[in-house]
């Protein structure tokens, strides 16, 4: 559906008693609405890194104050490289030093990376307790925060250490957007873009005509389209939480993208230039499988390249391109399992013909 413009708005990701808001608006977190509802314990842990703290740690401090006895701070260092054991041993280390219990509630303040460690911790500190996001990026916003996906990375596979745990509120405040570096923010623009290809094909249109207010960061335009986003991934989690089967669509773009990041190493890209090159990619094989008409493949190309995009994969060498994509979560018996489009607005999960595969990755098959 077009989606029409709003200020703010709230989704509710529905799954039972573990059912939650994600609220989307400009100054959420000065507003005590934002908060109400919560189960609070004395002890509150705010999980970020020094660049996001040095934007936002103080006035989410402020807001935080009234609702813990003690409020206590754990900054990790920035990036996907750090997504790791050793990293996510010192917010163990710093709650059990501070004697934190099960009533503590952990809140996230950072992007993608600072979401899925401090969602991790929460799920294994005394087997389970409550976390909330507050994304600080475009691609936090309307993506990781968002259903309940944790993990760390492994140096053989993105995200393959984690757990299943709901947050309880999502605060995605679109003034924390302002500050994101513009490589970052248009790395966000691609988990955006994704949305429609899968699930709403007139949602990719609006995107298409409102492409160059989303790059100006248009306050207004930008709430619209993060609740566009959150809507179609609240529906989708909520038949499949676990990722059975239907959520696995939400992957658009990424066993590709996986790839690149781990074959170039994590960091070089950012994880949405790779997902965004991958949805190219992805798209380019749909079409020669003829599930869509190469002009579909073409427009999602040229929407993101239009956003700043990498189109044009890096050259890691077509056995590692393979054995990379063998080694993704959705793989079966070493089966490369696709995102692909069985037209526009709709996706399937299905391995293709690895003559096919070759066919796109042969311009990028050269060793980088």
């Amino acid at each position: 559906m077009k989606p029409s413009v709003v200020e703010s708005s709230r989704v509710v990701v529905r799954l039972g008693e573990r059912s939650y808001d994600v609220v989307i608006g400009r100054g959420l977190i000065d507003q005590a609405s934002s908060w109400d509802g919560l189960r609070l314990g004395a002890d509150g842990v705010v999980v970020t890194n020094p660049l996001v703290a040095s934007y936002h740690l103080e006035k989410v401090r402020a807001a935080l104050a009234p609702l813990h006895r003690r409020l206590h701070v754990v900054s990790l260092p920035d990036g996907e490289q750090h997504k790791d054991w050793p990293t996510l041993q010192r917010i163990f280390d710093a709650m059990l030093q501070a004697g934190c219990d099960r009533r503590t509630v952990v809140y996230a303040l950072g992007g993608g990376v600072i979401g899925d460690m401090a969602g991790f911790a929460s799920a294994c500190y005394m087997r389970g307790i409550g976390y909330v996001q507050i994304p600080t990026t475009l691609l936090a916003q309307v993506d990781s925060s968002v259903g309940g996906k944790t993990a760390i990375n492994h140096p053989l596979g993105k995200n393959m250490i984690g757990a299943f745990h709901q947050p309880l509120r999502v605060l995605c405040d679109v003034d924390h957007l302002s500050t994101l570096p513009e490589r970052e923010f248009r790395s966000g623009l691609a988990e955006v873009i994704k949305y429609g290809p899968i699930s709403d094909w007139s949602f990719f249109e609006w995107l298409e005509s409102q492409a160059d207010a989303l790059i100006a960061r248009d306050p207004r335009t930008l709430v619209t389209a993060i609740r566009r986003s959150c809507e179609i991934k609240a529906a989708v989690v909520s038949r499949d939480e676990r990722e059975s089967d239907l959520r696995a669509v939400l992957n658009f773009g990424h066993t590709f993208g996986h790839a690149i990041e781990v074959g170039l190493g994590y960091g070089a890209w950012l994880h949405g230039e790779a997902v965004g090159c991958g949805m190219v990619l992805a798209a380019d094989l749909s079409a020669r499988i003829g599930q869509i008409e190469p002009p579909i493949a073409d427009r999602i190309r040229q929407l993101v390249a239009r956003c700043g995009l990498p189109v044009e994969a890096p050259a890691l060498g077509m056995e590692r391109w393979l054995q990379l994509m063998r080694m993704d979560k959705k793989a079966q018996a070493g089966e490369i399992q696709f995102v692909l489009l069985g037209g526009p607005g709709v996706a399937v999960v299905q391995a293709a013909p690895e003559s096919l595969v070759r066919e796109v990755l042969s311009p990028h098959k050269a060793t980088a």
